[in-house]
């Protein structure tokens, strides 16, 4: 009979000197290797990143400022200025010798502390004592150029690997792709008239011009410059026939376009009007349209008509101190409502606000339903619980609830949509008035048709996609939607480059209670319900209370008679009923909520638990049969 080893002091005490040394030499070998378990691979680096640091032709060196000791009293930014030096560790490892990373620590009145100063890296104050915290990053080439981000903010982490890319990919660009930009929104900062101050540029247009070299073009242009990579144009509003005419050209000439048009832009100038007159100002004009255009490229699109959605409309508080309630026209898309297309496909967030919608007609083409040479590709789209509402439902809405009044949803709608194929111009007769057409002026598409167009400019404002924050006293962006990532891997699409597009979309990524949204959805329009059964009965009542006084003997209204105590009493019988209607409709939903909450709790605390000790239980069965089987054999063999 075997005997088990006893071991001894000097056996422990080296058995866990072993276990130490695995321990180092492990850390030590697998340091930045992982394993991504979660449902959308956040954390592995994308085939885009890949690309750029594998793609580049000359090395691009790497400096990491990170002030060590000081962030480690804050474990946040710790981790973080660890998870960053992980990750640029990775990049270098696959970038093929073509990138270097040195890592500084900047001390107070130091050489390093210069180099960071004058790389564009800046520090933040941290404590009382003035202790300066650096946490940035700077790339260098050959060619003397220069990229930073001068502070990783750890609350943007998701957005890490993106910012990164960028940065690398701008310093192995030669030259920046030029956007040609044509907005009648204030979005590249103007001076504020009601405030008295200088408004800043938006955030997507910030981002815009650090990417790409943007021209600012007019409303009386009558061309686009060939040299021109993608033309945005925003809330085209009124544009005049030769303008119209210089996109058609150059779209036909196989130029990229990025559209914006809004049945409803809360942030048209035009429409701000007399600040004395707000009734003026609410009824304004503030749509937009590329009509004749649009017809020729088999779009049809009305500036009149509002999409409204009961599945995605947010909760908003229209005036302070007033409890949220859903408004189906400001719309929340989730991942559902992305197509499966390199712009939208990794998309998880869009906010939109009183949007128009889009689908495809016939252009007369020359086959048979006239639509075959354009292929028309939805982009965004609705659920299946929307429809349309006049734009003159917004003009004075005091409460988004009554948009729901007689509201019947007819079906899903298209929000954003991609146009490509041949096309016919839309001044097939000529040249516009006023407009000398060129030589080469085209009849139909030279090159196959490549435009975006999206329902909605109130996306592109700030409010709805990103908060300004304050950082250790420097300003950054949280974005909690992926509208700027929307526009971006757009015009990064249209403008030739893709390696940018997988890494974006991480930038803001939320995974949003569903299955509560429902309830509470579903729990509002029950209290839309009887909300309006109140209303109703007591207008009824009233009007009864009317009758009763209007037909009191000698006009006399200060008496109260029998029917008139009667009616009262019943309303306010009727009242309390409604109310208790009310609270058990809302305990309803907490019920639900709470179950869901428990069923949730249940699978973390007891259903995991037990399936680990379940799988524990079976391996230790396996191993006790073994065992015997082990010893039948070798009672069998003697």
């Amino acid at each position: 009979m075997l005997k088990k080893p006893n071991l001894g002091g000097t056996g422990l005490a080296l058995v866990a000197a072993l276990f130490i040394g695995i321990l180092l030499l492990a850390n030590h070998l697998l340091r930045g290797a992982k394993l991504d378990l979660t449902a959308d691979n956040l954390y592995t680096i994308a085939d885009g990143t890949e690309n750029i640091v594998k793609g580049l032709k000359e090395p691009v060196n790497l400096y990491f400022f990170f002030s060590e000791k000081t962030a480690g009293t804050n474990p946040v930014v710790r981790n973080h200025g660890v998870r960053v030096r992980e990750l640029l560790e990775e990049l270098v490892s696959r970038s093929d010798g073509k990138l270097t990373l040195k890592i500084v620590d900047p001390q107070p009145f130091s050489e390093e502390e210069d180099r960071a100063n004058e790389l564009g890296i800046t520090s933040s104050t941290v404590n009382a004592g003035g202790d300066k915290l650096y946490m940035g990053l700077a790339a260098t080439n050959s060619v003397d150029g220069k990229e930073s981000i001068g502070f990783l903010d750890p609350r943007l982490e998701e957005q890490l690997e993106y910012d990164v890319a960028k940065l690398i990919h701008k310093l192995s660009t030669a030259k920046k792709p030029v956007v040609g930009w044509l907005s009648s929104l204030p979005m590249g900062g103007d001076f504020d008239m009601q405030t008295g101050r200088q408004r800043p540029p938006s955030a997507v247009y910030q981002q815009v011009e650090q990417l790409y070299q943007v021209r600012t073009l007019e409303p009386s242009l009558t061309s686009v410059d060939a040299d021109v990579d993608v033309l945005v144009v925003i809330h085209p509003k009124n544009l005049p026939p030769p303008a119209l005419y210089a996109i058609d050209q150059y779209a036909l000439r196989g130029g990229h376009l990025l559209v914006f048009v809004d049945p409803r832009a809360e942030a048209d100038p035009s429409a701000a009007g007399d600040p004395n007159d707000p009734m003026a100002q609410m009824q304004a004009d503030r749509s937009s349209n590329l009509a004749p255009l649009f017809k020729a490229w088999g779009v049809d699109y009305s500036p009149s008509q509002v999409v409204v959605d009961l599945e995605h409309g947010l909760e908003v508080a229209m005036r302070q101190g007033e409890p949220p309630s859903q408004h189906i026209a400001i719309l929340g898309l989730n991942h559902e409502a992305m197509a499966k297309d390199v712009i939208t496909g990794q998309i998880d967030s869009v906010n939109l606000a009183t949007a128009g919608s889009l689908k495809a007609i016939k252009t007369g083409g020359s086959d048979k339903d006239g639509t075959s040479d354009l292929t028309f590709e939805p982009l965004m789209h609705t659920g299946q619980k929307a429809g349309l509402l006049p734009v003159q439902r917004f003009a004075m809405l005091a409460d988004p609830g009554t948009l729901k009044d007689g509201f019947a949803p007819t079906g899903e709608f298209t929000l954003a949509a991609r146009i490509t194929g041949k096309a016919r111009s839309a001044f097939a007769d000529g040249a516009p008035a006023g407009v000398t057409a060129p030589a080469d002026a085209l009849k139909e598409s030279a090159q196959p048709l490549n435009v975006i167009i999206i329902a909605d400019t109130d996306l592109l404002t700030d409010f709805m996609w990103v908060q300004q924050a304050n950082f250790f006293g420097q300003t950054v962006f949280q974005p909690f939607a992926n509208n700027g990532e929307l526009v971006w891997n757009a015009i990064d699409n249209l403008g030739g480059s893709g390696d940018l597009i997988s890494i974006r979309a991480r930038a803001a990524y939320s995974r949003p209670f569903e299955r509560v949204e429902a309830l509470k959805r579903n729990a509002d329009a029950q209290l839309r319900v009887k909300e309006q059964q109140l209303q109703q009965q007591l207008q009824q009542t009233e009007e009864k209370l009317t009758q009763l006084q209007t037909s009191q003997p000698g006009g006399n209204e200060a008496l109260l008679t029998p029917e008139m105590a009667q009616a009262i009493e019943n309303f306010q019988k009727q009242k309390l009923q409604i109310r208790k209607d009310l609270r058990e409709t809302r305990a309803g939903l907490d019920k639900d909520i709470k179950a869901l909450g428990w069923k949730v709790k249940l699978v973390n605390m007891l259903l995991m638990p037990a399936l680990i000790i379940a799988v524990g239980l079976l391996v230790a069965l396996w191993r006790k049969r073994r065992r015997t089987a082990i010893a039948m054999l070798k009672r069998n063999a003697a």
